[in-house]
């Protein structure tokens, strides 16, 4: 197992760590690329594994060119009118497309089932289009996230319309209101430590200063605590909640400030703990709220565990065939 234990700021949470090196570019993919409705465009493909690509996406959403990491089944091919179910992996603050491949083992997790598994980038852009002061504009990443990648990843790698999500920490988050506004997007969504609770007493604080600390203006994001409230509500999956109806819904965070199974040694006042108690606060109203909705969801308040890898994979390994089979994906 690669997994590695890292600290992070709250919403930051889950550390850049060094990527690795890619092998020579190869094509697995009958050119040319279709467009997405926006005009994104797969402009490069490098194949870094047997079934394991880079693709590099013109997002007219982002004003960039942006890169994601598709896992492909292996029976996937090229040229063909079969589809396959697809898993979208989002990554944490502070990370990058590739968190999930250095941290755990998904590409075995993903090897034994016939799905797709698509980890785009997200930067720190908190898996939402701006506010930009009521200007909107770029970045959208909600607007990348479920239009532009999906649409690319089903035109191009023949990914059926079948779709699950998972997310650790500002991913979690982004999974969960994702599933939320965009209502039968997902038939299954995870989120791991991810702030459920938006507009909890205290969170757009520490939002706010979490993307200062990244290099953010904070305020160009949900728009200024207080007085944008109608923006961040948009934003807040304890609002949203009532949109998961129909969607099946997992989450999972520690609650009591203290460390888990294979977490490093900390103190107390190590922000990996501290972040994860408030975290954990989110996730117990939004627990609650829930069950005030009649909603069903299945829940790992698991009390002691760290805001890192080590707690992310524990949960992340065990939810994975229920993942798989929600959508649909046989067992290779």
């Amino acid at each position: 197992m690669r997994s590695r234990s890292r600290a992070g700021l709250l919403l930051a949470l889950a550390a850049l760590a060094a990527g690795g090196t890619a092998p020579p570019a190869a094509t697995a993919h009958a050119a040319p690329f279709k467009a997405a409705d926006t005009g994104a465009r797969i402009v490069a493909e490098t194949r870094i594994g047997p079934n394991e690509v880079d693709i590099t996406i013109d997002s007219p959403s982002l004003g960039t060119p942006v890169k994601a990491r598709v896992l492909l089944p292996e029976d996937w091919q090229a040229g063909t009118g079969a589809t396959w179910p697809v898993l979208y992996a989002y990554h944490g603050g502070r990370d990058d497309y590739t968190s999930w491949a250095r941290n755990t083992d998904i590409e075995a997790w993903a090897a034994e089932y016939g799905a797709i598994v698509v980890m785009p980038e997200a930067a720190d852009g908190a898996y939402t289009d701006w506010y930009n002061y009521g200007f909107g504009g770029r970045p959208k990443w909600e607007t990348f996230h479920t239009q532009e990648v999906v649409q690319l990843i089903e035109r191009n790698y023949h990914a059926s319309g079948v779709r699950a999500a998972i997310g650790d920490s500002a991913g979690g988050q982004g999974a969960i209101t994702y599933a939320a506004r965009h209502p039968g997007m997902f038939t299954h969504v995870a989120s791991l430590s991810g702030v459920l609770w938006l507009r909890a007493p205290g969170m757009p604080s520490l939002v706010v200063l979490t993307n200062t600390i990244n290099g953010q203006d904070p305020m160009a994001i949900y728009g200024l605590p207080v007085l944008h409230d109608a923006n961040w509500k948009l934003r807040d999956p304890l609002e949203l909640a009532g949109g998961l109806r129909g969607t099946k819904v997992f989450f999972s965070s520690g609650t009591t400030g203290q460390p888990g199974p294979g977490d490093p040694e900390a103190p107390p006042w190590d922000i990996g703990l501290i972040g994860e108690q408030a975290v954990g606060q989110t996730n117990v109203a939004f627990r609650d709220r829930l069950d005030r909705l009649g909603i069903p969801y299945t829940a790992d308040l698991y009390g002691d565990g760290r805001h890192n890898w080590p707690a992310w994979i524990r949960v992340a390994t065990r939810i994975w065939p229920d993942l798989m089979a929600s959508i649909g994906a046989r067992k290779l």
